[in-house]
């Protein structure tokens, strides 16, 4: 069971974005990220959005820092990857 943060290359609002994934359950994604002071509202479906500035301190905190690919692997290998014809609706 892990936390996983990928690369801030996702660009939005003047800043660099990561996401935040757990390969395991929402629930262990959702108790990372309140205990790590990350608001609600980045809660995107599957994963955090995560401004560049914050990934130090979640590496700290216990997030494994992986690539992009690798998050995506792990992130559908767990079940819990929300498709994009899954967000369309």
């Amino acid at each position: 069971m892990s936390v996983l943060i990928d690369d801030p290359i996702w660009p939005a609002h003047g800043r660099l974005w990561a996401h935040l994934v757990s390969d395991s359950s929402l629930d262990e994604l959702h108790a990372f990220a309140r205990t790590n002071g990350l608001p609600p509202r980045s809660f995107d479906r599957d994963h955090y959005d995560v401004p560049e500035e914050a990934l130090p301190r979640l590496i700290a905190a216990g997030a494994e820092h992986v690539g992009g690919k690798e998050l995506v692997r792990r992130l559908v290998a767990s079940g819990l990857r929300v498709t994009a014809r899954e967000r369309r609706g």
